[in-house]
Protein backbone atom coordinates (compact mmCIF):
# COMPACT_ATOMS: atom_id res chain seq x y z
CA UNK A 1 0.00 0.00 0.00
CA UNK A 2 1.36 3.03 -0.57
CA UNK A 3 -0.18 6.94 -1.32
CA UNK A 4 0.51 9.72 -3.71
CA UNK A 5 0.86 13.07 -3.24
CA UNK A 6 0.09 15.44 -6.54
CA UNK A 7 2.06 18.55 -6.07
CA UNK A 8 -0.13 20.45 -8.47
CA UNK A 9 -2.68 20.18 -5.92
CA UNK A 10 -1.31 20.78 -2.85
CA UNK A 11 -1.50 23.99 -1.13
CA UNK A 12 1.63 23.80 1.14
CA UNK A 13 -0.21 23.63 4.23
CA UNK A 14 1.36 21.53 6.14
CA UNK A 15 -1.43 19.16 7.41
CA UNK A 16 -0.27 15.90 6.09
CA UNK A 17 3.29 16.54 7.80
CA UNK A 18 1.80 17.21 10.83
CA UNK A 19 -0.61 13.63 11.83
CA UNK A 20 1.76 11.35 9.39
CA UNK A 21 2.85 8.71 12.67
CA UNK A 22 5.83 7.55 10.74
CA UNK A 23 7.25 10.94 9.21
CA UNK A 24 6.95 9.74 6.15
CA UNK A 25 6.03 12.86 4.78
CA UNK A 26 7.87 15.96 4.09
CA UNK A 27 8.50 19.60 1.95
CA UNK A 28 9.76 20.20 -1.26
CA UNK A 29 11.77 23.51 -2.05
CA UNK A 30 8.42 25.13 -2.64
CA UNK A 31 7.24 23.92 0.63
CA UNK A 32 4.66 20.99 -1.70
CA UNK A 33 4.57 18.21 0.39
CA UNK A 34 5.89 14.55 -0.72
CA UNK A 35 6.69 10.95 0.49
CA UNK A 36 10.50 10.38 0.66
CA UNK A 37 9.51 6.41 1.65
CA UNK A 38 6.11 5.70 -0.40
CA UNK A 39 6.73 1.71 0.64
CA UNK A 40 7.48 2.58 4.66
CA UNK A 41 3.99 3.91 4.54
CA UNK A 42 1.82 2.09 7.45
CA UNK A 43 -1.66 2.67 5.35
CA UNK A 44 -3.19 4.61 8.63
CA UNK A 45 -4.74 7.48 5.85
CA UNK A 46 -4.25 9.53 8.43
CA UNK A 47 -2.83 12.20 5.99
CA UNK A 48 -6.16 11.50 3.52
CA UNK A 49 -8.69 12.75 6.41
CA UNK A 50 -6.46 16.19 6.90
CA UNK A 51 -5.60 17.09 3.75
CA UNK A 52 -8.56 19.93 2.37
CA UNK A 53 -8.02 19.67 -1.04
CA UNK A 54 -8.00 16.16 -2.06
CA UNK A 55 -4.17 16.14 -2.97
CA UNK A 56 -3.71 12.39 -1.55
CA UNK A 57 -4.32 9.43 -2.94
CA UNK A 58 -3.77 5.98 -1.34
CA UNK A 59 -3.44 3.25 -3.66
CA UNK A 60 -5.45 -0.18 -2.59
CA UNK A 61 -3.62 -3.37 -2.56
CA UNK A 62 -4.66 -6.35 -4.66
CA UNK A 63 -6.60 -8.16 -1.72
CA UNK A 64 -9.03 -5.18 -1.09
CA UNK A 65 -9.97 -4.27 -4.78
CA UNK A 66 -6.17 -2.59 -6.06
CA UNK A 67 -4.00 -2.93 -8.61
CA UNK A 68 -5.34 0.14 -9.83
CA UNK A 69 -7.70 0.87 -7.42
CA UNK A 70 -7.53 3.91 -4.70
CA UNK A 71 -9.25 5.99 -2.25
CA UNK A 72 -9.22 9.62 -1.44
CA UNK A 73 -11.27 12.50 0.74
CA UNK A 74 -13.09 15.63 0.50
CA UNK A 75 -14.07 18.01 3.12
CA UNK A 76 -17.60 19.54 3.49
CA UNK A 77 -17.71 22.21 5.24
CA UNK A 78 -15.16 21.19 8.54
CA UNK A 79 -18.51 18.55 9.37
CA UNK A 80 -18.29 16.44 6.92
CA UNK A 81 -15.30 13.85 5.18
CA UNK A 82 -16.10 12.13 2.41
CA UNK A 83 -14.15 8.95 1.04
CA UNK A 84 -14.01 8.52 -2.28
CA UNK A 85 -13.26 4.45 -3.18
CA UNK A 86 -12.37 3.91 -6.95
CA UNK A 87 -12.37 0.07 -7.94
CA UNK A 88 -9.42 -0.98 -10.82
CA UNK A 89 -12.69 -0.78 -13.05
CA UNK A 90 -13.09 3.04 -12.45
CA UNK A 91 -16.31 2.60 -10.67
CA UNK A 92 -16.77 4.85 -7.59
CA UNK A 93 -18.00 4.22 -4.41
CA UNK A 94 -18.52 7.08 -1.72
CA UNK A 95 -18.94 7.25 1.98
CA UNK A 96 -19.92 9.99 3.99
CA UNK A 97 -19.13 10.50 7.60
CA UNK A 98 -19.80 12.83 10.07
CA UNK A 99 -16.52 13.66 12.07
CA UNK A 100 -17.78 14.88 15.47
CA UNK A 101 -19.58 11.41 15.53
CA UNK A 102 -16.72 8.84 13.92
CA UNK A 103 -15.39 8.08 17.25
CA UNK A 104 -18.72 8.18 19.71
CA UNK A 105 -18.70 4.83 20.13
Amino acid sequence: MSIQIHKNKCISCGKCRNVCPGNLVYADSEEKAYVKYPRDCWGCTACLKECPVSAIRFYLAEDIGGKGGFLYTSQDKKEYLTWHIINKFGKEETIKINRKESNKY
